[in-house]
C-alpha cells in the first residue's frame, strides 16, 4: 500500500502543491471548481479522460485536447496544463515517457500552472521502481492501446528497448522539483487506480 503522507510531504518539499481525494469524482469536482475562465491544455491522458474533464471543463474554460480535435500546439499555448504521470515515487520524483514529446515538454515549460493527476496504481516506493513502472507497465499498455507494432505491445510484459519505427518510448522526463518556469504546480492524488 502506498504511503501517501510520505509522498505528499516529499512533493511539497520539492515545490509541488498536493491534494488528495478518495475518488475520481471528487478530484474532478475539485478541478472543475478550481479552473474557471482560463485556457487549458490536456495531454494524452487516460486518467484525465476517466475523470471526465473533457465533459466538465469546456463549459467555462477554453479547453484544447488533441484527443478531441484540438491541436498539441493549442494545448502548448494554454495557461494551464493537465496531464498524468507514468510513475511517481514516494520520494517525490515524477516520471513520464512520451513518443512525440508534446506532453513531457508541457510538464516542464510553457504554462503558468500545471496539474498532474495520479491514481494510486502509479505510486512506487522509490525512484527506480517508478522508472521501472513507467517503462515496463505504462509504456507496453500504451503501445497496445495505440495499436503499435512493438515487442512490448505484442507481449505486454516489459520494455524491450526496441528499434521499431512504432516505438513510443522516445523521450523520458523526471521532475525532481517544480520547474521554475511554471508558477504553480499541483499533484492531485486519487486513492483509486486510474490510467495505465
Amino acid at each position: 500500500m502506498a504511503d501517501i503522507k510520505k509522498l505528499r510531504g516529499n512533493l511539497e518539499m520539492r515545490g509541488f502543491a498536493t491534494s488528495c481525494f478518495a475518488t475520481a469524482e471528487e478530484a474532478a469536482r475539485y478541478l472543475d471548481g478550481r479552473l474557471d475562465g482560463t485556457s487549458i491544455g490536456i495531454g494524452g491522458s487516460i486518467t484525465a479522460q476517466q475523470l471526465g474533464l473533457d465533459q466538465l471543463l469546456p463549459s467555462h474554460n477554453s479547453v484544447y485536447w488533441h484527443w478531441l480535435g484540438g491541436s498539441s500546439g493549442q494545448a502548448a499555448a494554454a495557461d494551464v496544463y493537465i496531464s498524468s504521470v507514468n510513475g511517481i515515487a514516494e520520494t517525490g520524483e515524477l516520471v513520464n515517457i512520451d513518443g512525440t514529446g508534446n506532453r513531457v515538454a508541457s510538464t516542464i515549460y510553457g504554462h503558468k500552472s500545471l496539474y498532474l493527476i495520479v491514481g494510486v496504481n502509479k505510486i512506487a516506493p522509490t525512484f527506480e521502481k517508478a522508472l521501472w513502472r513507467a517503462r515496463n507497465i505504462a509504456a507496453p499498455k500504451n503501445a497496445q492501446r495505440l495499436g503499435r507494432k512493438t515487442p512490448c505491445a505484442a507481449k505486454g510484459d516489459r520494455c524491450y528497448d526496441c528499434e521499431s519505427p512504432d516505438r513510443i518510448c522516445r523521450a523520458l522526463t523526471v521532475l525532481w522539483a517544480r520547474p521554475t518556469a511554471i508558477e504553480y504546480a499541483e499533484v492531485v492524488i486519487v486513492e483509486q487506480e486510474l490510467g495505465l
